[in-house]
């Protein structure tokens, strides 16, 4: 009877559908995360040839799992290394032993011994860096590093975000040196974006190649400094998908039961 695989595949997506809205709910307090949504579509059993009046539904089948990257909640932290995105742009991070180079809405980053301007993966902050004639060189990207000592050989004090992105360190002797503006990435389709874990994700061809610009320009968006993003997952909202999952998860399965019994009754009919 395909009333079981009808149900069986409607079993199935509730599954994935759980699954999904139970990673939003264990990430909800996440740095940077963004939630997902499952989207269905539907099985027909005929072909273009069939009968349209007669045309049979077979089930369900998980379209696409689509990422919403809304802009979470920003919040203070008072620390200044610190930075947060207003706007649709990503910060770039690159793998200093590979060279790859992935995207991140976690603002979160800490100096090395070395003044390496580092998520808490190792991975280096991408900047253009300073032209050294009051301008930036948006032709090469390059890691953050801060020298820890400047020429008159006084050492770092300190290290700030603008709201344009340039980044700034501050030496005991009260001078200041601009190393560089953060390079913020968009892409055409960000939904299109491969999630690797640890909220980084990489470009791929459905998401197009990174477009690079400074911060506050166009859809870039502004740099908050001494705050950073929190996860866009309203619990609320989870929760009611978590209902809407359970009771659809449960109708599948009633429908399915239901089958059995009628397949019971035909087989005791026969004997």
């Amino acid at each position: 009877m395909t009333s079981f695989y009808t149900s069986l595949s409607g079993l199935r997506n509730a599954e994935t559908d759980l699954g999904t809205v139970a990673h939003n709910i264990a990430n909800a307090e996440t740095t940077g995360f963004k939630k997902s949504s499952v989207e269905f579509a539907d099985i027909v059993s005929n072909g273009s040839s069939g009968d349209p009046r007669f045309t049979q539904g077979i089930g369900s089948t998980v379209s696409s799992i689509n990422q919403d990257f809304s802009l979470g909640a920003v919040e203070q932290t008072g620390r200044s290394l610190d930075i947060a995105i207003d706007g649709d742009g990503f910060f770039a991070t690159r793998n200093a032993e590979s060279g790859d180079v992935q995207f991140t809405r976690n603002g979160n980053f800490n100096l090395d011994e070395n003044g390496n301007l580092e998520d808490f993966l190792g991975k280096r902050l991408q900047i253009f860096p300073s032209d050294g004639a009051g301008g930036f060189d948006t032709a090469n990207r390059t890691d953050a590093v801060i020298p820890t000592t400047n020429a008159a050989g006084s050492e770092l004090a300190g290290v700030t975000f603008e709201v344009s992105g340039a980044l700034t360190a501050s030496y005991a002797d009260g001078s200041t040196d601009t190393i560089g503006r953060v390079a913020l990435a968009t892409f055409v389709t960000p939904n299109g974006l491969r999630a690797v874990g640890n909220t980084q994700w990489q470009s791929t061809g459905v998401s197009g190649a990174p477009n690079y610009g400074f911060p506050g320009i166009g859809q870039f968006g502004d740099i908050r400094s001494g705050a950073l993003e929190r996860s866009n997952v309203n619990l609320a909202e989870e929760m009611v998908g978590l209902i809407t999952a359970q009771r659809n998860f449960q109708a599948n399965a009633k429908a399915i039961d239901t089958a059995s019994q009628l397949s019971q009754t035909i087989i005791n009919l026969r004997t």
